[in-house]
């Protein structure tokens, strides 16, 4: 069943069906970027990519879905000054976004959900969003970021020690790092991730643009050592949960 969620897999015609039974897409957008001295820079992008795919096989016996390519560069200028990351202009990520769904919905798909894995691109999916329903008559587009669903941010404080949710290569992402790659995080450079608790402001309801390197020299938020391969399933179980059930709730199309 799974090779039956994959865009990329399917053939033209079988795509054709999909739209005509007015299948559900979601895209995957992530972010490359520096996550500390211990995690791989495409941290978001895999994130945003494995949530989906859970997510979509939650679904896919009650609903037809598809999964797109992860749009794997976002808005990361803020973590420039950190060796690795890659970004886009708003110009350029804006365009970008808008010519995928674009695409989409000539095809006939009329239902899009933008999965988003990186805190720096919601406010520019939020534009993006407000946008393309007004110009695509008919669309429904939708952006969602996996660890701000309300269930999903008070199970994962359930599970977290330290942390109450998501913080930049912190308990959160570790742990989902360590059950999905492990060997690409680097453990004994844990002692080095030690982070400042949060950045300015978080959770207050105000917002100011800075660079990472002025909140966190060494790339990171909060202290990842205690992150476990256990929570990590967990955390991608409940985030998988919680977007599959948005997804199948009408009033959101």
């Amino acid at each position: 069943m799974e090779e039956q969620i994959h865009w990329e897999q399917l053939r033209s015609p079988q795509l054709k069906s999909l739209a005509d039974a007015n299948a559900i897409v979601v895209v995957p957008v992530g972010s490359m970027e520096q996550h500390g001295p211990h995690l791989p820079v495409k941290v978001d992008a895999l994130l945003a990519t494995e949530v989906a795919r859970r997510a979509a096989m939650k679904v896919c016996t009650h609903q037809p879905i598809l999964v797109t390519p992860t749009v794997w560069c976002g808005l990361a200028e803020h973590h420039m000054d950190f060796c690795g990351t890659l970004t886009l202009d708003f110009e350029t990520f804006h365009a970008l976004l808008k010519n995928l769904c674009r695409s989409i919905s000539h095809h006939g798909f009329q239902r899009i959900f933008l999965l988003n894995g990186h805190g720096g691109n919601i406010a520019a999916l939020n534009v993006i969003c407000s946008e393309l329903v007004k110009e695509l008559d008919g669309l429904r587009v939708v952006s969602g970021t996996y660890w701000t669903l309300p269930e999903v941010a008070e199970k994962f404080a359930e599970i977290l020690e330290v942390q109450q949710n998501v913080r930049h290569a912190g308990e959160a992402e570790t742990s989902m790092m360590l059950a999905l790659e492990p060997e690409l995080v680097d453990q004994a450079r844990m002692s080095q991730a030690d982070g400042p608790p949060d950045t300015p402001f978080y959770g207050s309801g105000v917002s100011r643009w800075v660079y990472f390197k002025e909140v966190s020299a060494n790339g990171v938020i909060g202290n990842p050592s205690v992150a476990t391969v256990a929570k990590g399933e967990l955390l991608l179980e409940v985030a998988a949960e919680g977007i599959a059930g948005i997804l199948q709730n009408p009033e959101l199309w």
